[in-house]
């Protein structure tokens, strides 16, 4: 009776991978088909690559999912608490780790010199992914050209904004030395709330006064919250 029923348990498994049909299984529908029709679990299950005895790469895939919701916050979990996770160990935890860490640094590539940037929504575009899952405010600055072409950008500073922290003296001097027409400040906001603060508008306010002072126009301050943003210009906050 014993053997009987654990004949019957087996039977009831969901088959693994392997045991699937070739056009069925995730690696094999990318490879013919490409990834726009893959699920997030099965695009995630090929990175983990294999199962367990019971669950498949997709099913750990989609227990991590579950778990964390999406790939952002999964990208923040660290190696032990993915390896909480019943099925996930070092090795596989490490492999997503490496993937999303691969990922994030394709979306957060610095702007090449002589880009441009038509408007606000560029900017957020380009920097969303780098600044929204930072713990800290990061406050940065792109140089530009008369034709407003980025000649780079640079970190000013990391942690809560303030005068003394984000100095014109610290801005300005980078862009006077890159021969700066003109800058754009951005800078994120780590509760996911875009809107100013009195600080921020006091400190743009002093730069626009620096800027003004030395001759390098300040186009815009754009401040990134989670799939939201603040455009000092479009608000009219700055003329």
């Amino acid at each position: 009776m014993r053997q009987i029923s654990t004949v019957m348990k087996e039977d009831k498994k969901r088959p693994t991978i392997k045991q699937l049909p070739t056009h069925e299984r995730p690696r094999e529908r990318l490879i013919q088909s490409g990834d726009e029709h893959l699920t997030d679990a099965e695009l995630l299950g090929i990175i983990i690559r294999d199962g367990t005895t019971n669950y498949s790469a997709v099913d750990l895939a989609q227990k991590l999912l579950s778990e964390y919701g999406d790939f952002r916050r999964l990208s923040m979990a660290s190696v032990g608490e993915l390896c909480k996770i019943k099925g996930i160990g070092p090795a596989r935890a490490a492999q997503i780790k490496a993937s999303l860490a691969i990922a994030k640094r394709f979306s957060t590539i610095s702007v090449k010199p002589l880009q441009q940037f038509k408007c606000s929504n560029d900017i957020f575009d380009h920097f969303h992914e780098r600044l929204r899952g930072k713990k800290q405010e990061v406050f940065l600055v792109v140089l530009l050209d008369n034709k407003n072409r980025v000649i780079k950008e640079m970190q000013i500073s990391a942690g809560s904004l303030t005068s003394s922290i984000v100095h014109p003296r610290e801005v300005f001097n980078p862009a006077i030395k890159e021969s700066a027409a003109a800058v754009v400040f951005v800078h994120n906001h780590p509760s996911g709330d875009p809107e100013p603060s009195k600080e921020d508008l006091q400190i743009t306010n002093r730069l626009l006064e620096a800027g003004n002072i030395v001759g390098i126009k300040v186009l815009d301050h754009i401040i990134i919250g989670n799939e939201r943003f603040v455009s000092f210009k479009d608000k009219g906050i700055m003329s």
